[in-house]
């Protein structure tokens, strides 16, 4: 496994950051950030009035405008933040559409929707993402029947470096990842937009 290079990310939510602001004081405009709009392909129809929000809908036809010079097509950019247990996470980056479909061809997708794609471990995460949980405590309010059922779904995902144990907490407490916080609490946003189809509060698709 590649190690994380903790540097870089830090730069590029500092620039993304800076971005931001400047969009807020009012630094670009949305002439200066894109001319054009369209996203990817040149047959795609340009999307007006995408958000109400002006600072949303500038940052939205920048990225458009760099997804129109670069040929991909499109970017995820997102921010959020997860607080539960005494614990939160916050996050903010951007993906390439075209290295998320690369996911799928190399099987990346399919192994990790695998690990934890039984109710069992889901719910041992839900657990996990409430509060950090000893062992005996994930039986007793995760509903499950035994500590060695509990330690048989827990260690498929110790071992895929969701869970690892609370380093703040006695041994035997386990805790999610922090650095998998965001991946989940994404994967679960997804989830529900496949649900329900207009979960989120501005959705285009032309």
């Amino acid at each position: 496994m590649s190690e994380r290079n903790y540097g870089a990310e830090i730069d590029a939510l500092r620039k993304d950051i800076n971005e931001l602001k400047e969009l807020l004081k009012g630094g670009k405009t949305e002439e200066e950030t894109s001319e054009d709009g369209q996203c990817g392909s040149e047959s795609a129809d340009k999307i007006e009035d995408m958000s109400y929000n002006k600072v949303l809908h500038s940052l939205m036809k920048r990225i458009q405008g760099e997804c129109e010079a670069d040929g991909s097509t499109g970017r995820v950019v997102y921010t959020g933040c997860f607080a539960s247990g005494g614990r939160e996470s916050v996050w903010t980056g951007q993906y390439s559409n075209d290295n998320l479909l690369k996911l799928i061809e190399d099987r990346s997708a399919e192994k990790v929707l695998n690990c934890i794609g039984s109710g069992d471990k889901l719910n041992i995460m839900l657990a996990l993402l409430r509060k950090p949980m000893t062992v005996a405590q994930i039986v007793s309010e995760g509903g499950f029947n035994s500590t060695g059922q509990v330690y048989h779904h827990l260690n498929a995902l110790i071992a895929a470096d969701l869970v690892l144990e609370d380093p703040n907490s006695n041994k035997g407490t386990y805790i999610i990842a922090p650095y998998r916080v965001q991946g989940i609490i994404m994967l679960l946003s997804g989830i529900s937009d496949m649900i329900e189809g207009d979960f989120g509060t501005e959705q285009s698709w032309y």
